[in-house]
């Protein structure tokens, strides 16, 4: 009887520890895996973690995208048209859709000196499409364009 309790012990003690590793292993890749999303507001608030993948997005400022002489390098700035603005550094083909004035999100790390230097940039794949974190902003974009087209400034 007694060598039965023992191997007993030893199965359920086996299945815990397999349990707990196995689960350890799974929450640690989760987390490798998870990028947080950033608004202009917070990047340059100094919410955003320094040296660490996350995802910020708004749109580009017009007049600021300008491309290396030699090679793939581009800078541009990235706005939520409420005063925040940040610059991104970006070494690499843009995607087709990427414009001044338009919506895209980049994937990167921020730098101690608050340059965004990111490895992925992506633009909304059409007119109607907006990530839900941008859409405040993009409606703010669009009332500023059609201000502007009209001869209002806005205030």
């Amino acid at each position: 009887m007694r060598k039965l309790r023992q191997r007993r012990l030893a199965v359920v003690l086996f299945v815990v520890v397999g349990a707990t590793a196995t689960l350890s292993l799974a929450l640690l890749a989760l987390q490798e895996n998870v990028d947080l999303f950033y608004e202009p507001a917070r990047v340059t608030n100094g919410e955003a973690p320094v040296g660490v993948d996350i995802r910020a997005g708004g749109m580009v400022v017009e007049g600021s995208v300008a491309h290396d002489r030699e090679g793939l390098g581009v800078a541009f700035s990235i706005t939520d048209h409420g005063g925040h603005e940040f610059d991104v550094r970006y070494v690499g083909l843009l995607p087709d859709l990427f414009k001044e004035g338009k919506g895209i999100m980049v994937r990167g790390q921020l730098t101690e000196d608050g340059l965004f230097d990111a490895h992925e940039v992506l633009a909304k794949h059409d007119e109607n499409y907006v990530p839900h974190e941008l859409q405040d902003m993009a409606e703010a974009a669009d009332l500023a364009g059609s201000a502007k087209a009209a001869g209002i400034e806005p205030s």
